[in-house]
């Protein structure tokens, strides 16, 4: 009240007006929506009246002033409508597959426009690029239409990506489907598995002579190169990780470099180290040691990434309870990154077990069946097709390609055996594992009760209450 007129005081329009019961009701419906039916129910008769005077002009007897209805319960169901509406959370919408849909219509109406009417290009491939090149261009024109510049070329290099990938997988499909019909004639026959070509030549049938001495010859030589890669990958992959220094990263910058290593140049070098220094006839040892200096930076720089990614709390947590560094890489690290070292052990292995230069130079080649790797030429699958397709008969480019597809299945089995192994995730135990851990923690327990009891502190035992009188 004023003292001097006992008059209510006037509101002014200032920047300083302390907001009224209108304003707070329409921030109150604001922030919380399920209220704005129920304030706007209330409040709906009454009217905002703001009666306007100049800044520092002298009180006016009060007239009567404008009065304004705000539609409360019109704004109440507005602010309740826009919180409670749900966004789409699909990445693909309609208008996106109509923009894809225009865009590979409208630039296959372009290529062929050019190649046929307007211009003397001519090709495939040369139709292929020029047609890719004008889709991403017209994808973007329809995409702009909707979206501003980031989302463009967010939905471009999308594209990009997603066409990149089809085509890898369209070329995988192609080389495993196109290997498999032309050596669909070769692979029904039972005796391609179970002879090998020491009495078949070049134009006998296909009912004579198989490749049984490639599978054994891939199989020794693999498995020779995984006793000598698998223990040496996975040592210095942890010596790697848990011996830091200037010698580690040395190691690390080798192993790195060696991934890039063409496979002849590994032939060259144990030929030149192993077959004339040394003088070790050319046989699936010698191929071994090629295959394992393939394989071996491949386990390493795999096995490297995936221990780094194991957390450092449990190493932490076995040193706190008093294990040494080793029994902690073994119990804990290793395990924990069980997975993960199978699929670096896959990845070598599929790096060795196609390589054809380093066996060509180390191995020699035989049409007969050889399973001792210290004597004597073996051929494995790779080199078996390689000397196959080189013949100009049909008969044996049918083997090679018939031999090229049993490599493939050979690679899809080592694949499914390796998953099948070490394909359970970290703390996942078998049945098995379950009844070890039960019998040590058993033997365990045993172990602790046979134990003397010390006495307790304050209490005497039995034979000094015997001594006492």
């Amino acid at each position: 009240m004023n003292g001097d007129t006992g008059r209510m005081p006037h509101l002014t329009k200032d920047a300083g007006a302390t907001p009224g019961p209108d304003a707070a009701s329409h921030l109150e419906a604001s922030a919380h929506p399920q209220r704005a039916s129920r304030l706007g129910a209330v409040t709906a008769n009454e009217s905002a009246t703001v009666p306007v005077t100049r800044a520092g002009a002298d009180p006016q007897p009060m007239r009567p002033t404008t009065t304004v209805v705000v539609p409360r319960i019109a704004q109440a169901q507005a602010h309740a409508q826009s919180a409670t509406a749900r966004r789409a959370t699909s990445t693909v919408r309609a208008t996106d597959a109509y923009a894809v849909v225009g865009a590979g219509v409208a630039s296959l109406s372009t290529t062929a426009l050019l190649f046929t009417q307007l211009t003397g290009f001519s090709g495939g491939l040369g139709f292929v690029v020029v047609g890719y090149v004008l889709f991403l261009a017209f994808y973007a024109l329809l995409v702009s239409f909707d979206e501003d510049g980031p989302a463009v070329r967010d939905r471009i290099v999308s594209v990009g990506v997603h066409s990149m990938a089809a085509l890898m997988l369209t070329a995988l499909v192609f080389v495993v489907v196109y290997t498999l019909w032309e050596g669909r004639t070769a692979l029904p026959h039972l005796n391609f598995f179970t002879q090998d070509m020491a009495k078949a030549g070049p134009l006998d049938p296909l009912t004579v002579g198989g490749i049984r001495h490639a599978v054994l010859g891939t199989l020794v030589q693999i498995g020779l190169a995984l006793l000598i890669t698998v223990p040496t990958g996975l040592v210095c992959a942890v010596f790697l990780n848990e011996v830091p220094g200037r010698y580690g990263r040395f190691v690390r910058t080798i192993v790195e470099a060696m991934t890039a290593l063409p496979s002849i140049v590994a032939g060259l070098f144990v030929f030149a180290t192993v077959i004339l220094a040394i003088g070790v006839d050319k046989s699936g040892l010698a191929a071994s040691l090629a295959i394992s200096v393939m394989m071996l930076p491949i386990v390493i720089r795999a096995a490297d990434v995936v221990i780094r990614l194991v957390p450092g709390t449990l190493r932490e947590a076995s040193y706190a309870l008093g294990a040494p560094r080793w029994r902690a890489v073994w119990h804990v690290v290793l395990p924990t990154a069980r997975s993960g070292l199978t699929t670096a052990v896959i990845l070598g292995t599929a790096r060795g077990v196609g390589e054809t230069s380093p066996v060509l130079l180390t191995a020699g080649f035989t049409a007969v069946t050889n399973l001792d790797p210290g004597s004597g030429p073996m051929v494995s699958l790779p080199l078996a097709t390689f000397e196959f397709v080189k013949s100009p008969e049909h008969t044996m480019i049918v083997r090679g390609f018939g031999t090229a597809a049993t490599l493939m299945a050979l690679v899809l089995l080592l694949f499914i055996v390796a998953r099948v192994v070490g394909g359970r995730g970290p703390g996942h135990v078998t049945r098995r594992g379950r009844r070890r851990r039960a019998l040590a923690s058993a033997e365990d327990l045993r172990r602790i009760e046979s134990r003397p009891r010390p006495a307790a502190a304050g209490r005497p035992t039995e034979e000094s209450t015997r001594s006492t009188p």
